[in-house]
């Protein structure tokens, strides 16, 4: 969600698929790039090759393919009838042939109440036996009362089993009905998916991180599956040498390398395995572990020892969510339990070798927070953040007391926001604190209690560095011994500044730069840093033509070009730079108010093409939701596109965070009550690229959003279908009023201060006008859908997809183009955590879409 939360928090919500959440998808190395979305954003996790915001990525022994929000638990599914009668619902759907597409049975009486619940209907009761919660306990907005119904048609696909026979039948029949209708591209497919592979080094390392006396980073084999992660002893010299690899499977990166985790050997015998947070112990000696089995984000935790490779602690019946933190020795771990809904809520401490219970030590029962866990760069403190939508508090348990308790670092206050770094004796704090449009940068003593003693935090000619107004956005904020590195944002673009100070003990600045690239769009951010005494900074650039490169910058001079190294940079095979480029531009908001940035890259030849007066083929895609920003960074899997002649357009759309805060806050942004804001924006951006830059036509435009951006992409055709020829929804949040009502599903509660609540009457009307389930247009001609979903996915269920594709089939108009499901039945929201199978799933997706498109001959450049 918010990019200067507490880190590493808790990841709550339907995220996208890049960009600052690129540690999600690092088992994908190769590829660098996420297929699937998630539905919001409230943390970071660590990546050893991909850009991070978090400065310890990789270095933590390559800390987590990636860290992932909960599952969620769902109650069965309860039909109520015309007479508010509950009865559980036994339709089934009509079995079809693959030639067609599958009918789902309408059950037109079926609804969901919104509002207020008398104690006398049948869902007053949640599961637990208490009242179902239809409001946070501090929200000031009036329930609607009466209730209001909300028809819910096919409300029986929502199976939290997923064992129902006759909704497996209907997801099967779905999936025979796609592969069916996309039989003919079989060899397309595969030519798309041997060009991905083409297009990357299968056999590969992410650049070494120094941890102590040990380089970590992980190895990529031709033909495995997933990653395995190495170290070997430091020496001088180690980045010449790590160059000097052979690239062979054979030889190590670094003399005395050892393979200390293989994902591959732990992901035998699975449908699917995702690790979430690696660490080595403060000794090196020992590791901590969390690992995914399933895909519904639940994990396991396993302590190992390196030098054995035994694994000595391991409870199978633990259940806990994917963060985890050595404190002070090789013994204590810290590690976070869920609640009923899968909420991160109890920080938990445990002794490795003793047999009591873990030690309970914090718990957070109010269901709009959510914690997080993280340890100071120092290593001196363990950081528990609960945060919610718009409010967070702060503990912090000093590691060099042995009988310290958790304290407050200030108390939670209405719409404050905060995180903490330390350093030196300070607290470095981001915040919101006074309500400015975007953070502060502030700076007070390390103590508790500490809210009265936050003050601005000035350069050296004594200017307020970051004041939370409009023109610069603080996002993160990393304090190494000596300088201090900041991450945001100014003029739409990510940046960072390098702080000095005047000596290692005190927090008086001495110089504030910022660092200046040579490309007018890119994307930056931090690298594997994991020495608190570092005397440099790693950072990961990259842009729309230029490929993933790690840059070591000195502290003391940082704005020096000369003086930076180029640890690593992604090898493309086949990719010659000369023959793309990409501009960057704005479109005017249909109401003047907003200039919505937007990203172009194509292929050269394509763009003389454009310049002659030619339309031709473009793909427009999008997110816009929980201030996330979608970078202008690099894809090789993109080269699928825009070989065939295809131009690749970014519409960063109000809702994300490029422009700020504000771009995302109310009143201008796009949440809560403006978040139609989100929806045309994008369509504005696709009439300019066939109206006015004449870029594109109908017939030639195709559009992609994944998660949240699928609540993009079905808002939009809703609004103008005729603006496009195919759309790709990825696990799509499509059916919100039914979603946002229950409490009972995880997110729900969290995320009533993203979207509103539906049960209030101040967020019912509006909200009801963009859900795409609900808005589907009667008769009009619609583009061409592919829907994917997994059947384990605990962000956007399912059903979601599966009922809208139904309601689409049931209401559009007859010359509308086919509607397609592909139910993943062995994943979760992150698709495939298998590499390769990944890449052929979004071969399949680009095979479907130029197929609509009438690319299947387009001859690749």
């Amino acid at each position: 969600r918010d990019v200067s939360s507490q880190a590493p928090m808790a990841l709550n919500g339907r995220l996208p698929n890049k960009n600052i959440f690129l540690t999600f998808m690092s088992v994908l190395l190769f590829a660098h790039c996420s297929k699937s979305g998630i539905r919001s954003v409230s943390s970071f996790g660590f990546s050893p090759i991909l850009k991070t915001y978090s400065s310890r990525a990789a270095a933590e022994a390559q800390s987590s393919t990636f860290l992932r929000r909960t599952s969620y638990r769902m109650m069965s599914s309860r039909s109520i009838d015309q007479n508010g009668n509950a009865e559980t619902s036994t339709t089934t759907t009509t079995t079809m042939t693959a030639s067609v597409p599958p009918t789902a049975r309408r059950e037109e009486d079926r609804y969901i109440l919104a509002g207020k619940l008398a104690e006398t209907e049948p869902n007053y009761l949640a599961p637990d036996g208490k009242p179902l919660a239809r409001q946070s306990d501090s929200s000031p907005n009036a329930l609607l009362d009466p209730p209001v119904k909300v028809s819910d048609p096919y409300g029986w696909l929502r199976d939290e089993s997923r064992t129902v026979p006759e909704v497996l039948e209907h997801l099967n029949n779905e999936n025979a009905y796609t592969e069916h209708l996309t039989a003919h591209l079989s060899d397309l497919r595969s030519d798309i998916y041997q060009e991905m592979l083409a297009g990357i080094k299968e056999t590969d390392y992410t650049v070494p991180v120094q941890n102590g006396e040990w380089l970590y980073y992980s190895r990529t084999f031709e033909g495995k599956s997933y990653k395995s992660m190495c170290r070997a002893p430091l020496k001088d010299g180690w980045e010449e040498l790590a160059k000097q690899w052979d690239g062979s499977m054979d030889s190590p990166i670094l003399p005395g390398e050892v393979a200390y985790l293989d994902v591959n050997e732990l992901a035998e015998g699975k449908s699917y395995c995702a690790t979430g947070q690696v660490r080595p112990s403060p000794s090196h000696n020992v590791l901590a572990y969390s690992a995914d089995f399933t895909g519904n984000e639940v994990c396991q935790i396993f302590v190992k020892d390196i030098n054995t490779g035994e694994i000595i602690d391991h409870d199978e019946t633990l259940e806990c969510y994917g963060q985890l933190q050595w404190g002070a020795d090789d013994k204590t771990i810290f590690y976070l339990k869920m609640d009923s809904e899968k909420r991160p809520y109890q920080l938990y401490r445990h002794v490795i070798g003793n047999d009591e219970p873990d030690e309970l030590l914090y718990q957070e029962d109010n269901a709009l927070y959510w914690v997080g866990l993280s340890k100071s760069f120092d290593d001196k403190y363990i950081f528990v953040s609960s945060r919610s939508k718009e409010s967070a508090e702060v503990h912090f348990l000093d590691l060099t007391d042995s009988n310290a308790k958790l304290q407050c670092v200030a108390e939670r206050r209405k719409k404050v926001l905060y995180s903490v770094r330390h350093r030196a004796g300070s607290w470095f704090i981001t915040t919101n604190v006074g309500g400015t449009p975007n953070m502060r940068l502030m700076v007070s003593p390390a103590v508790a209690n500490s809210e009265d003693s936050w003050k601005d935090m000035v350069d050296q000619n004594g200017n307020v560095m970051f004041n939370g107004g409009y023109e610069r956005a603080i996002s993160g904020f990393t304090s190494f011994e000596s300088h201090s590195v900041a991450s945001g944002r100014e003029g739409g673009l990510p940046q960072i500044w390098v702080v000095s100070y005047a000596s290692e003990t005190t927090s008086d600045v001495t110089d504030f730069v910022q660092l200046s690239f040579e490309e007018d769009a890119y994307d930056v951010g931090l690298g594997g840093n994991s020495m608190y005494n570092a005397d440099h900074v790693v950072i990961a650039y990259d842009s729309l033509v230029t490929p993933l490169s790690s840059i070591k910058i000195p502290l003391d001079s940082p704005t020096d070009l000369s003086k930076r190294t180029v640890l690593k940079e992604q090898e493309v095979p086949g990719y010659n730079r000369s023959d793309y480029s990409c501009e960057r531009t704005t479109v005017k908001s249909r109401d003047g108010s907003a200039d919505i940035p937007v990203s172009i890259v194509y292929r050269k030849d394509v763009e003389e093409k454009i310049k002659s007066g030619e339309a031709v083929p473009a793909h427009l895609y999008g997110y816009g939701s929980y201030g996330a920003c979608m970078e202008a960074s690099f894809r090789s899997t993109r080269r699928a596109l825009l070989d065939r002649g295809m131009v690749y357009v970014i519409a960063h759309v109000r809702g994300g965070g490029e422009m700020g805060r504000q771009w995302y806050e109310e009143p201008n942004g796009a949440k809560y009550l403006c978040k139609q804001n989100t929806f045309n924006d994008f369509v504005d951006v696709a009439k300019w690229m066939i109206d006015d830059r004449k870029i594109t036509t109908p017939n030639q435009l195709s559009c992609e959003g994944r998660s949240a951006g699928g609540l993009l992409i079905g808002a939009s055709i809703n609004q103008a279908p005729e603006l496009f020829k195919m759309a790709l929804l990825g696990v799509p949040f499509v059916d919100v009023v039914c979603t946002m009502i229950d409490a009972t599903i995880p997110l729900t509660v969290v995320e009533w201060e993203e979207w509103g609540n539906p049960n209030e009457e101040k967020f019912h009307k509006c909200m009801m006008e963009y859900s795409p389930i609900n808005n589907v247009k009667d008769g009009a001609t619609y583009p061409s859908c592919l829907l994917t979903g997994g059947l384990h996915d605990p962000r956007v269920q399912y059903w979601e997809p599966a009922k809208f594709a139904a309601e689409l089939r049931h209401k559009q108009g007859s010359s509308s183009g086919p509607v397609a499901v592909k139910i993943d039945m062995a994943a979760g929201h992150f698709s495939a955590s298998d590499r390769y199978k990944y890449l052929k799933e979004l071969a399949f997706d680009y095979a479907f879409l130029l197929d609509q498109l009438g690319l299947v001959d387009a001859k690749k450049a």
